[in-house]
């Protein structure tokens, strides 16, 4: 696959590494396959040394760092380093012109030496490293800590920090040469992962792809959950449960507890966590406050977990058995319901901070509540000015011959009656699937549109 994006972090990483200082502290963190190295080693050059770390001893990691930098040193792995002090200081007097030393997965080594960050900071602060140092690491959690902990013996040494996200969907259009509308469903199996992607690429259609990569107990993301949980939770269990719950509609935390039998006290740091790592998004109405309010819904926020543990985790036993075909019949006559809350989350974050009938929109959310006695309200897009005197309300359709007319006087009357419309001027919007059947263009967008976003 094509490397694609990551045009701003490269930037970030050639200024921080190959620029008129002599030496740099720099931090790239992000979870598992969204390309860190692949992007590291764009960057690097020949006279760089890349190492990655593994599972094994202290010392054995020495070897094999010492092996890695003779490479660039001629002799340096000739003798045995007793700690990493020894090496590091060693390493720096032996350097004579500027290069990066990149240790990926630096978790590893941290987990089987907490010392290292105390050495690393030693180094830093004399004031006298003559290479750069590029650390790397899936571990969300501990390289946070590492950075951003004052606590931590590296708070505030870095230069740069970069935490790398899922890549925009505009990218797997690319990869894939999709049109629009494949773009959507494709997206609401894959994510932004290039991992994924690239596995995708390689076969023919997404249902065979789907069969052969996660619907298959040799599949290659058949486990991959449990795998992106190892780096950062100790309660794999937990979580797993947990998003298995959210993903197939318990989303209350009153419900969740329920289910698991828990009182909700027990749950909210777990949740937490999940949310802090990008796995689960609390959803709370337009309007209301985070802290406040009581109405809060939790949704998976990632579409791979959520497809994972809304197809897989209840099929399990059924693929086991070598039913995927099963399987795959179950997800194709619900994708388009399952692909539909997808397209909801892309028109959201679409309208979030863009221009839409000549005004700037801050961040959207859904609205929900009741609007009389006896009438409750639902809405997929609510969105208000930068200057507050504007509100975008939305509608969110994923279905085939849709009429603008009709849905827009259904959302107007729907809207009519909320609270936060009332001395504000309403924009209604519509994002369809198709274009409408009566012909109506005029703040009617499409899936191509959501893509670009650009309206």
């Amino acid at each position: 696959m094509k490397f694609v994006d990551r045009i701003d972090e490269q930037r970030r990483l050639h200024d921080a590494l190959h620029g008129d200082h002599p030496s740099a502290l720099v931090v790239v963190y992000g979870r598992r396959r969204l390309g860190k190295s692949t992007l590291i080693k764009k960057v690097l050059r020949d006279d760089d040394v890349y190492f990655m770390a593994d599972n094994s001893e202290s010392v054995q990691q020495r070897r094999l760092l010492a092996k890695a930098l003779s490479y660039h040193l001629a002799g340096f792995d000739k003798v045995e380093y007793p700690d990493w002090e020894s090496l590091f200081q060693q390493l720096n007097y032996r350097t004579t012109g500027h290069f990066t030393l990149c240790i990926d997965e630096f978790p590893f080594l941290v987990k089987v030496d907490s010392t290292l960050p105390s050495v690393l900071q030693k180094l830093i602060d004399t004031k006298a490293l003559k290479y750069s140092i590029l650390l790397c690491g899936s571990s969300q959690q501990m390289m946070q800590g590492l950075v951003l902990d004052a606590a931590e013996p590296l708070y505030g040494r870095a230069d740069t920090i970069i935490q790398l996200t899922p890549i925009k969907i505009r990218f797997l259009q690319e990869i894939l040469q999709s049109d629009a509308v494949a773009t959507i469903e494709e997206y609401a199996v894959w994510g932004g992962v290039p991992r994924y992607w690239e596995l995708r690429e390689r076969e023919l259609s997404l249902m065979e792809a789907v069969r052969y990569h996660i619907l298959d107990v040799n599949g290659t993301l058949y486990e991959e959950p449990s795998r992106l949980f190892m780096d950062d939770l100790t309660q794999t269990t937990l979580s797993s449960t947990l998003l298995s719950l959210i993903g197939n509609g318990v989303n209350r935390l009153s419900e969740i507890a329920g289910k698991m039998g828990k009182p909700s006290t027990e749950l909210s740091r777990p949740l937490g966590k999940l949310i802090n790592l990008g796995f689960v998004e609390r959803d709370i109405p337009f309007g209301e406050s985070p802290r406040s309010t009581k109405r809060s819904i939790y949704k998976v926020a990632d579409p791979f977990m959520n497809f994972f543990y809304h197809y897989v985790i209840p099929n399990r036993s059924l693929i086991a058995l070598g039913r995927s075909e099963m399987v795959c019949r179950m997800i194709q006559s619900g994708l388009s319901d399952y692909v539909a809350a997808c397209w909801e989350m892309l028109c959201r974050r679409a309208v979030s901070g863009n221009v839409i009938d000549g005004t700037i929109w801050n961040v959207a959310g859904r609205w929900w509540g009741s609007v009389s006695r006896d009438k409750s309200v639902e809405l997929d897009i609510v969105a208000e000015s930068q200057d507050k005197k504007r509100v975008l309300i939305g509608e969110c359709k994923w279905t085939e011959g849709e009429y603008a007319e009709r849905l827009f006087d259904d959302l107007k009357e729907r809207a009519r009656l909320c609270p936060f419309i009332k001395g504000r001027q309403v924009v209604y919007v519509l994002f369809l699937k198709r274009p409408a059947k009566d012909g109506i263009t005029t703040n009617v967008f499409l899936p191509q549109d959501v893509i670009n976003d650009e309206f």
